[in-house]
């Protein structure tokens, strides 16, 4: 018998969320079968652990798409037990069991060999947010982004992907101007290197010109909706946003002319289905490149039984930083 975090549908069609001790039979299939150390808490598992925002396909669920730990047992001759291997996106979590549990079952080409020097509480440290932060500035440096060209804006800096890319910029040798609507969190964000705290209101809304200063060498953006649609308007001559996030919305309220007149890039960052060998680089780079010491200052623990009081935080925008739940308290 194992831990897990159940989800399921009550009899008058919501949902409820609580720890339960089941067999490993009940796993679903898959090639190898992981003893989970660690998971974390993302946007995607606050909407699996309450009512599911469609992204769960049945129930009883396991949430959790992020975890890492050690293989317990592998059909496929790449894993051995005793190996350590995290795992992020495939929509785990959402269709597929996740890793809010002891035990989780899942295919071989889902997970990545953890690169040494990179231990299993620091891989979910990192998690989804820190890899797609990751992926967005590997994204931009291969459109051009070179330090020295001026300043690269963060948005929604004080989240889980905002705080990993403010602090990952800045240890890169960036000049990070970091975007948040909380001004008590701007301690925070200079300790994590940002250079320059932008209040959330000097650039939340549309203006009528489509075109304003140029200020920004790139930026790494979380929010989506009209705070995007600005930066389009102020990124300098080629420059790139790297669009993670939609927690401003959906729509997008831009103009076509910062494309046309600028040459500005809008870079859509993906990290559930990336492939196998960007993934393996973008961990190799968070593993030599990423301030693990930092990892610190944005870290908060938490047992399996806190998930869905904390997935409702996060819902609500009220989680700074990030959030490591240890599966085996």
């Amino acid at each position: 018998m194992f831990r897990a975090l159940i989800v399921d549908k009550t009899e008058d069609g919501g949902t409820e969320a609580g720890v339960q001790e089941i067999p490993p039979d009940r796993l679903p299939e898959g090639e190898v079968t992981v003893a989970v150390e660690y998971s974390t808490v993302n946007y995607k598992d606050g909407l699996c652990v309450g009512p599911g925002g469609g992204l769960v396909r049945s129930y009883p669920h396991v949430p959790g798409i992020d975890f890492a730990g050690t293989v317990e047992s592998s059909d496929d001759a790449r894993y051995s037990p005793g190996d350590r291997v995290v795992l992020t996106g495939w929509r785990v979590g959402e269709a597929h069991w996740g890793g809010f549990a002891e035990k989780a079952r899942v295919k071989a080409d889902w997970l990545v060999p953890l690169p040494s020097g990179l231990s299993t509480f620091q891989a979910m440290a990192v998690g989804t947010a820190g890899f797609t932060a990751m992926l967005a500035v590997m994204t931009l440096e291969d459109h051009g982004l070179r330090q020295g060209q001026g300043p690269v804006l963060v948005t929604g800096a004080s989240g889980g992907v905002g705080s990993v890319a403010t602090a990952l910029l800045a240890n890169l040798g960036y000049e990070v101007a970091a975007v948040t609507g909380r001004p008590e969190n701007a301690e925070y964000l200079t300790a994590l290197g940002a250079s320059r705290i932008v209040p959330r209101e000097d650039i939340a809304e549309t203006v009528k010109r489509p075109l304003e200063t140029e200020t920004w060498a790139g930026c790494v953006d979380a929010v989506g909706g009209p705070m995007l649609a600005r930066v389009l308007g102020q990124l300098k001559y080629g420059a790139g946003a790297a669009a993670v996030g939609l927690t401003g919305g959906t729509d997008l309220p831009a103009k076509i002319v910062p494309f046309l007149l600028r040459g500005v890039n809008l870079l859509g960052i993906d990290s559930v289905m990336q492939p196998q060998d960007a993934r393996a680089r973008a961990w190799r780079r968070i593993a030599q490149e990423l301030p693990l010491d930092m990892l610190e200052e944005m870290v908060q623990t938490a047992a399996l039984a806190d998930v869905p009081r904390l997935g409702a935080e996060i819902l609500e925008g009220r989680l700074r930083g990030r959030v490591v739940v240890d599966v085996t308290r």
